[in-house]
């Protein structure tokens, strides 16, 4: 556990100096952090606290992992960058063996996960054109989705707190309820290239949707001569108890979009991996990204699937997500909903907001966020032990219990 303070000015002056020279596009807790291990993470003033949030799923391996640090450091020292001007010895292995982990057939690595959904939306769009003939292939989205922040994405979401005076925005979208199989049958139409969708709608207060709703819609998908596109951002590489969550419907997607835990907790690194078909709609020149595909995230990226194999966290999130859930059912307090997930991404709903909860929360030494307001979301890193999780959960009771006396 980190427990040294920094030689950084205090919190309060660098929360101040923050207000004042960064835009403010953010609502975060007022803990201002300096360095991290593993499950632990130390502020300025040398208070440590458990992660629970792990970077929206960034974290699987935790924080500094010592496998991706020599990975970062071996790599820097010979090559960082090129760009796809030129090729690299990292970018094939990458792709292959992200292509073998995921059993489909080609990989387009891109930085992050907007990036990567943008890059789903493409594909699916020429595929639409080019195989189906659609003159203007339609995506079918659901409502509540977070899939990114670019202006394409956001004109598509639910949340009026994101599209607000950011239009107009690009058509060719039709949002259904989620987990309505019979909403989506009366969506698929003729005109429609793709379904994307969240195998679990994390940002939206981790929604798991009805046991067999993957797997019938990518049936439905199948008969309809669809893409099924899952965004698995959040979801994959472990997060939910499985490789990817599409995996409790025994479900392999066209398309599947990477991002987050890919670059290891260290780096930004994010990727869909597609079917031959699909991916075969790119040629040179329709899409790119200078620093997609770079040696130094690819590197990270390869060690950081090997970490999620030998260290079998998909496992390891079934065990302590049953853990950590079991533990937290027995606390007591008047406000709490239900508590939900699957794995290691848990929700906690609550009768009234959540803000004041995640706030004394850090006062217990443990760092959550709210989610849709009532929602708070406890996503350690997959690497905590059992002993961890005891802890966790007695810090998670003492903040409930000193918010609800205050």
């Amino acid at each position: 556990m980190p427990n040294q303070a920094s030689d950084h000015p205090a919190a309060d002056a660098l929360i101040k100096i923050e207000d004042e020279f960064g835009a403010h596009n953010y609502d975060p807790i007022d803990v201002v952090l300096a360095s991290g291990a593993g499950i632990w993470v130390t502020d300025v003033e040398g208070a440590t606290y458990i992660d629970a949030l792990s970077a929206y799923s960034s974290l699987n391996l935790g924080h500094r992992h010592p496998r991706i640090l020599a990975a970062l450091t071996e790599q820097a020292k010979r090559l960082t960058i090129t760009s796809r001007a030129f090729r690299n010895d990292q970018l094939p292995l990458f792709c292959e063996e992200l292509a073998t982990l995921c059993g489909l057939d080609v990989v387009l690595p891109m930085n992050t996960g907007t990036e990567a959904v943008e890059t789903a939306i493409k594909a699916a769009r020429r595929w639409g054109t080019r195989v189906k003939k659609i003159k203007e292939p339609k995506i079918v989205v659901c409502e509540n989705n977070f899939h990114g922040r670019s202006t394409t994405i956001i004109g598509f979401s639910s949340d009026e707190s994101y599209r607000r005076d950011f239009g107009p925005f690009t058509p060719g979208f039709v949002s259904i309820p989620y987990d309505d199989i019979a909403a989506l049958e009366r969506a698929l139409t003729d005109d429609v290239c793709a379904f994307l969708v969240e195998p679990i709608q994390a940002e939206a207060g981790i929604i798991v949707p009805k046991t067999g709703y993957i797997r019938d819609a990518a049936k439905l998908c199948k008969d309809r001569g669809i893409l099924f596109v899952a965004d698995e951002i959040q979801t994959g590489l472990a997060r939910t108890g499985k490789m990817f969550a599409c995996d409790y419907d025994d479900v392999k997607p066209d398309v599947l979009i990477l991002g987050k835990a890919l670059g290891g907790g260290v780096y930004p690194v994010s990727a869909i991996v597609g079917t031959r078909e699909v991916m075969s709609m790119f040629d040179p020149g329709s899409h790119g990204s200078t620093w997609g595909g770079n040696p130094l995230g690819c590197a990270i990226a390869r060690e950081a699937l090997r970490v999620i194999v030998d260290e079998n966290l998909a496992q390891a999130a079934t065990e302590r997500g049953d853990q950590l859930t079991y533990e937290l059912a027995d606390m007591r307090s008047r406000n709490i909903v239900e508590i939900r997930g699957q794995g290691l991404l848990l929700g906690v709903e609550l009768k009234v907001p959540a803000r004041k909860y995640c706030e004394a929360l850090a006062k217990a030494g443990v760092l959550t966020k709210e989610t849709h307001s009532h929602v708070i979301r406890i996503c350690p890193p997959l690497i905590i032990d059992e002993e961890d999780v005891e802890e966790l959960a007695e810090r998670i009771a003492v903040g409930f219990a000193n918010a609800e006396s205050a």
